[in-house]
């Protein structure tokens, strides 16, 4: 399912317009994404947690050259699925 799928199946289930939806979509990416980039934890009962991880500076390898490469430490996105969201895919 892509964004598009997405936002339709929601304004069907919801009744709403399609443009509505996709409002309403957006801002609940963004209102996540904001409280990610400022570090917070976001969590939505019953369907999981995003949070941000810090990963360490690290060496890798150019796996055709075997070179090795310096990877700088970065803050990544995860996601956590709650107890109920496995439960259920689980069905």
């Amino acid at each position: 399912m892509n964004k598009t799928e997405l936002i339709a199946a929601a304004a069907e289930s919801a009744g709403l317009t399609k443009k509505d939806t996709e409002r309403v979509l957006n801002a609940a990416i963004d209102a996540i994404t904001a409280a990610l980039v400022r570090g917070e934890k976001v969590q939505l009962s019953g369907f999981g947690t995003f949070e941000t991880k810090d990963r360490e500076a690290r060496i890798g390898r150019n796996p055709h050259t075997r070179e090795a490469i310096d990877i700088p430490a970065t803050r990544v996105p995860t996601f956590k699925a709650s107890k109920a969201l496995k439960d259920n895919i689980a069905k």
